[in-house]
């Protein structure tokens, strides 16, 4: 794992140009766009970067970007990986460990997701309060190495106070409507049937995906302060949801989603 993250490193520092990048982000599904509101500097196709995995959900464009964004250097991954494509949750969080690598010390995600809450309509933003992990592996399991984080991290603030207040006054002052909630990670990638639905509900999910739980607890045990947002694609009244359809409500949230996350990484 280490001389990975290494490798991958090495081969991506010359392009920080000696400049401290201490931002990282990740677009979800659909959101690849936000990349568009980047000043980029490089762009390098994950099957270029030795080690790392390639995206094979579309929507995903499998890119690295670094450049700036809202007045700040940052690193971004334009397309992520899940559990679902058959990678382990190793392989699905390097990023995230090659991220820390390099600098970044706050991680900011994005993901498409079910709204689960009955007041949730599609086309919401949620910020994310809270996590459930229903993955069936998790990403620290096995041999912990001290070099990267302690054996046993806490969750308690797994997402930062700090930033979800922040988030909260940026959107009131763009006058963008702004949900708080807690997303329930399950593998996928099959949609929930509704008893899913109903069943996340009662164990207080107020939306649910298939990403995200997995890259905030690794960027915790490293010691990374994150910030996650969820645009609401579909509810639990949806019954013919599909992935075009998430896709589409992704495009659609992605001037509010940009405005709002460049407010808080310009205040950071």
């Amino acid at each position: 794992m280490l001389e990975a993250i290494r490798e991958s490193s090495d081969f991506l520092a010359p392009m920080l140009e000696g400049r401290a990048h201490d931002v990282g982000m990740i677009l979800g599904t659909g959101l690849g766009g936000v990349r568009d509101a980047m000043e980029a500097r490089r762009v390098i196709p994950y099957a270029e970067i030795p080690r790392f995995p390639v995206s094979t959900v579309p929507g995903h464009a499998g890119r690295l970007v670094i450049g700036e964004f809202g007045g700040r250097p940052l690193v971004a991954m334009q397309g992520r990986f899940h559990f679902y494509e058959g990678y382990s949750m190793r392989e699905v969080t390097f990023p995230v460990r090659v991220m820390r690598a390099l600098g970044v010390r706050t991680l900011i995600v994005s993901n498409a997701a079910g709204g689960v809450n009955p007041t949730f309509h599609s086309g919401d933003l949620m910020v994310i309060t809270d996590h459930i992990n229903l993955f069936p592996e998790h990403p620290l399991r096995g041999a912990n190495l001290e070099a990267l984080g302690t054996r046993f991290p806490g969750m308690a603030d797994a997402y930062s106070p700090r930033l979800v207040a922040l988030a909260a006054d940026a959107a009131a002052r763009l006058g963008i409507p702004l949900r708080r909630g807690v997303y329930a990670g399950l593998q996928g990638p099959s949609f929930e049937t509704p008893a899913e639905y109903r069943w996340i509900r009662v164990i207080g999910g107020d939306a649910v995906g298939m990403s995200t739980v997995p890259e905030v607890i690794v960027a915790r045990h490293a010691g990374m302060e994150c910030f996650g947002i969820s645009v609401i694609t579909n509810s639990a009244a949806d019954a013919d949801a599909s992935h075009e359809a998430v896709q589409e409500a992704g495009r659609r949230a992605q001037s509010r989603v940009t405005a709002l996350v460049r407010e808080v990484v310009s205040r950071l």
